[in-house]
Parts: C-alpha cells; structure tokens; sequence
C-alpha cells in the first residue's frame, strides 16, 4: 500500500515524498504521464498530483493517463495538480491578476484536509495561475486575501486541492494538512529508516551482483555513509577511492585519511592537483567549470582502476537535491522540471563513461542519508559535517581558479568555520561557506592605500535543502569573523555577508 505522487515537475516533488515518509507512510514518485497499469502496480491508496511550471490551458501542458482520475480513491492536487483537477472537472483557471510567491496567511479554511488545525495558517505560494470558476460538487475550502480559491474540495468523490505548497517548511502546518489526506486514505504509518537501509541494502545487492564496485569518496557524511552501505553490500568487492583535486579546504585530505581508515574502509589516495587545475586555466564559467571536474573525476578514476584492476560500477554519493537542480530527477524525460544548474556528479558526466552506475541515495535527502548514516554507525563528528560540493573551491573561486585564489579562499573558509564551531554555532547552520569574489576594493590598513579582494561568507539553516533560510548569526560573531579575516589574509579587505534565501538564490553561488 502506498500513497503515488505524479510529477509533472516542481523543484518540489520530491518533497511530498519526504514529508509522507516523515510521517510513516510508504510513498513513490512515478512520471505525470505514467500509465493507470503503472501506477496500479503500486497498489495506491492515495494520488497526489504534482505542481509544475506549466499552465493547464496551455496546448502541451501535462496530464495524467486516462482512467487515473476516475479511481475510487482519494487524490489531492497540489499547485498545478489542484488547477488541473479543477479543469477537468469543468472549472476554469486563467492567469491570476496578481501573482503570489512566498509566505501568505490563510484568511479562511475549514474542510477535510484543514481537521484538526487552528490558529494562523501560514502557507508557501508559489503561482501565476488561479483557479477563478469552480467545478460542479466542488466546495471552496481556503482563502488567502489574494487568491479567493487557495484551496478546494469535493468530500463526496473525496478529491481535494491546494494552491499552496504544504511540503515545504515554510507551510509549518502543512505536514499536519498531509497528514490529514493520510487519514483520508486510509494509508498506515509503517515506514522508517530501517526499512530505507534494508530496501538500498537490497537494490544495490540485485544491481551490483558479483561486481566490484569502485566508490568516488569525498570524506563528507554522503560518500562515507555510502561507503558504509555498500561495505555492508557487497563487502570486499568495494574499493573506495579519494581524488585529492586540489579543490580541497585547508588541512581537508589529511583529516579525510585520518576519518575512514580507522573506521575499516579500504581508502586509496590520489593526487591528482596538477591534472584538475590544468584543466581549469583560464575557464570562469561556472556550468564549464562543474562539467570539466565531473568529466576529469571519471579521468582520474578510469587511470586508476587501470593499475587496481577491473572494475565494474562507480559508485557516488549523489542525492536528490543534486538530480533535481540539474532537472535530472528520477523521471526528468516527462517533467519538465527546469535546469536550474549542472552539478558535476549528474549533469557533468562524460557520455562515454567507462562504468555503471550505482548511486543508492539518488532520492534521498541529505537528513535522510544522517538517518542513515546513525544506522551504520557512523561516527557523529562526519555524521553532522555540513554538505562541501564535490568541484569544492572551484565554485566558491568566481571566476578563473588559480593557485593564488585557492590559497587565500582557503584561509578565509578556515577561519569561518573554525569561528563557527569555536562559538558553538556550527551546529545550528545547515551549511556555511566563504567565496572569493572577483570584486575588488579601495580600502585603507596601516595608513596605507589597499586595493584588495572582498570575501563573503555565506550560512544557511534548512531541513532538506531544497529550500533555505540565511542562518542569523550575531553581529559580534560576523564582527570578529570580519577582522579575523582582513588581519590574517591580507589578501582581502573587505567582507560581507549573504542574507539571501534559498529560493531565489542557490546555496553555493556558482
């Protein structure tokens, strides 16, 4: 039994997932268009209907197969899940005359999905389009002040919708309006983490069969949790391999060896420095930059399997906020969803690849892979590391990468994050980074004229990472992070501080 969410491409989608998982019950995601037998073979006890970018009056706009509206079961539309239910139903939705996008309070609600539920309702909007005539047997459930139809409901066909995004954390009642439409379904709560590590256990045991498996390891909590995983897997046929690309913080390659030896893991260094920023002279694109480092990562691990043997699969540990920011979710041929930037583990791969694939956490969350992580073992100290991308300082460097840029980036991250844990306020961010900005300034120390770099720093608070808050860190900290930073790299001599959500910004800058 199982709740099928059908994506018809909104960054969000894997969010609903998540949220149902949350909540204990068991819930796939299958392509907008997937075929009533596809989705029969799930065994539904509830639908969901995606939002996305498309407009439901627009000639191509995507739409479920025929025969999936008319089971006896619940559905709830999400955004432009609900639009379309009210459509077909004989509604009409035409573009709003205003357009809501952010947090808006619910003026009114009541109905099904809000039982239960008091008090101020704050939801998350996100929509041009607007439901502006009912469908027959369809009831208004919610308002907001500019959007008289938020939310709609048809209790006797049991078929609702929302304009808003519950899935995201910014609808802070929103997992308790799914929960609702769990109720609704009748779907039980069994799902948990065990039940993750013993399906992942499984999937890569029928892929893998009798291969060996060659893992890209970064040190992070991802790829040494994969590591875990598939040790767990396969065993002996796991090699884990880490490629020093010179894009690595200060110190970062000695604490990576130091952190997984001792936990068992078979981990090989290779020092491939000169290969990965001769390839990156005189490039400053950002999707270039990202594409050469995923295109010399599998360079650098075909040369070394040539001398460890023969390998079979490649193992990363890429997650699902990487696949859907590069518009490479699980069903990205019929979303739609919008490529937002490559990253180099899913859109900066080679074509001619030498290796299959194996990529277990592809539609987890970063939160998810902790849980998971816990499971294994891991030990807290890697478990609660903050996310560090795989082209690492090469998208914090703007511009052209260059030794000089490296060496003055790296002390300022150093002294950010080390501020951050010595303060005790590590923990309470998500993610926090240093860039070096291209941009450079007049400024004055020792009575003399500078002419120097700005650094920024940037830290984010957030559960999934699909959507981020800048982390509000006191002013006395970011005041002695600011001269920390322009008396000890005398390379810089200015820095701000990025207080931009996510979205409209992403969290890296490149």
């Amino acid at each position: 039994m199982s709740v099928v969410i059908l994506d018809f491409g909104s960054q969000f989608t894997r969010l609903i997932t998540r949220r149902f998982r949350e909540l204990g019950a068991y819930s796939v995601i299958l392509p907008g268009s997937a075929s009533l037998e596809r989705i029969q073979q799930e065994n539904p006890q509830g639908i969901v209907l995606s939002g996305g970018p498309s407009s439901v009056y627009d000639e191509h706009a995507p739409k479920p197969a025929p025969g999936v509206l008319e089971l006896d079961i619940p559905v709830l539309g999400v955004c432009y899940g609900m639009q379309y239910l009210a459509q077909q139903a004989g509604g009409d939705v035409q573009r709003a005359g205003k357009r809501e996008y952010g947090k808006a309070d619910l003026t009114e609600y009541s109905g099904d999905l809000f039982q239960g539920i008091q008090g101020e309702f704050v939801a998350w909007m996100s929509h041009s389009d607007s439901v502006t005539q009912l469908p027959k047997g369809y009831e208004v459930c919610a308002k907001t002040e500019d959007t008289p139809v938020t939310g709609i409901q048809n209790s006797q066909t049991k078929r609702y919708g929302v304009q808003f995004h519950p899935e995201v954390v910014h609808t802070p009642k929103g997992g308790q309006l799914l929960a609702n439409f769990l109720d609704i379904c009748g779907v039980e709560r069994d799902w948990n983490a065990e039940h993750i590590v013993d399906e992942l256990v499984a999937d890569v045991q029928k892929q893998v069969g009798n291969g060996k498996v060659l893992l890209a390891i970064s040190g992070g909590v991802d790829s040494s949790t994969l590591a875990l995983l598939l040790a767990k897997a396969v065993g002996d046929r796991l090699t884990a391999v880490f490629i020093d690309h010179g894009l690595l913080r200060l110190g970062e390659r000695e604490q990576v060896e130091a952190a997984l030896r001792p936990l068992g893991v078979n981990l090989i260094t290779v020092d491939a420095r000169e290969q990965f920023l001769g390839e990156l002279k005189g490039v400053d694109d950002p999707e270039q930059k990202r594409k050469i480092i995923g295109r010399e990562f599998i360079r650098a691990f075909e040369r070394e399997t040539a001398q460890l043997g023969s390998f079979d699969f490649l193992a990363q540990g890429t997650l699902y906020p990487d696949v859907i920011e590069s518009a490479g979710g699980p069903h990205s041929d019929k979303s739609g969803a919008a490529n937002i930037k490559s990253h180099h583990n899913v859109g900066g791969l080679p074509e001619d690849l030498k290796f299959k694939l194996v990529e277990p956490f592809r539609t987890l969350f970063k939160d998810e892979v902790r849980e998971i992580a816990r499971l294994l073992g891991l030990p807290e100290h890697i478990r609660m590391r903050h996310p560090f991308p795989g082209p690492g300082l090469a998208i914090r460097c703007l511009g052209e990468v260059s030794e000089e840029k490296l060496d003055i980036l790296r002390r300022v991250d150093d002294i950010f994050i080390s501020g951050l844990r010595e303060f005790g306020l590590y923990d309470g961010c998500s993610q926090a980074l240093a860039v070096l900005t291209p941009i450079r300034s007049v400024g004055v120390m020792g009575d003399e004229r500078t002419y120097s770099y700005t650094a920024a720093l940037r830290a984010v608070t957030t559960d999934d990472f699909m959507t981020a808050e800048w982390a509000r860190l006191p002013y006395d900290f970011l005041a002695t992070m600011s001269n920390r930073i322009v008396n000890q790299v005398h390379e810089i001599n200015r820095v701000v501080y990025d207080i931009t959500g996510k979205p409209p910004a992403t969290i890296e800058w490149e």
